[in-house]
C-alpha cells in the first residue's frame, strides 16, 4: 500500500528536522507545506501575516494541504496551525496516512522555539503573548483535540532526540 507519512503538532515540536532525516531514512522527499507557502508567496510567514492578513496565510494553507495530501510516498511536514481548519482536518483523516502527532511539553518547545534565531522571521506572534509560555500553552490547549481527532499515532517528543523520534517513528508504521 503506497501512503505518506505526516507529521503534526506545534511549533518547534521538529515536525521538519524530524521529517527531514525520516524523510532521508525511507528514501523519500520532505514536503514542508510552510515552507512551499513561504516559496509561492515569495515572502516568509511573519510577512505574510503582516502585509496580507492571517486569513490569506490560512487559505493558502488550505491549499497546500489539499495538494500535499494527495502525493504518495512523502513524508510530509504540516504547519502547526493547519488543523485549525474543519475541511484541512477532514482532509488529513480521509488521505490514508499515517498521521503522526508529535506531542511535546510547553516549556520545552519554549526553550526551542527561544533558542532557534530562524523563530522572528518564520514564526508570527499568534496571540498578544507574542511567543510567551502563556501564548504557547493557550494554543496547545485549543489545538490538542484537533491534532488528536486526525492523529494516526502520538509520539512525545519532549525528551527525544531527533534519532531516536525517527527511529520511533519507523517502528509505529
Amino acid at each position: 500500500m503506497r501512503m505518506s507519512i505526516v507529521l503534526i503538532g506545534y511549533r518547534g515540536s521538529g515536525k521538519t528536522t524530524i521529517g527531514r532525516k525520516l524523510a532521508s531514512r525511507l528514501w523519500q522527499d520532505l514536503i514542508d507545506t510552510d515552507q512551499l507557502i513561504v516559496t509561492r508567496a515569495g515572502k516568509n510567514i511573519v510577512h505574510i501575516f503582516q502585509e496580507e492578513g492571517e486569513a490569506y496565510f490560512r487559505q493558502m494553507e488550505a491549499d497546500v494541504v489539499q495538494e500535499t495530501l494527495r502525493l504518495q510516498d512523502v513524508v510530509i511536514s504540516l504547519g502547526g496551525g493547519a488543523v485549525l481548519r474543519e475541511d484541512n482536518r477532514e482532509a488529513i483523516k480521509a488521505s490514508g496516512h499515517k498521521v503522526i502527532y508529535l506531542r511535546c511539553h510547553p516549556q520545552v518547545l519554549y526553550q526551542r522555539l527561544s533558542a532557534d534565531s530562524g523563530t522572528g522571521m518564520m514564526r508570527p506572534a499568534l496571540t498578544q503573548y507574542g511567543g510567551s509560555m502563556e501564548e504557547i500553552q493557550r494554543m496547545i490547549d485549543h489545538r490538542e483535540p484537533m491534532y488528536r481527532s486526525v492523529m494516526t499515532a502520538e509520539l512525545d517528543v519532549t525528551n527525544l532526540s531527533v534519532d531516536d523520534a525517527m527511529v520511533y517513528i519507523v517502528r509505529l508504521l
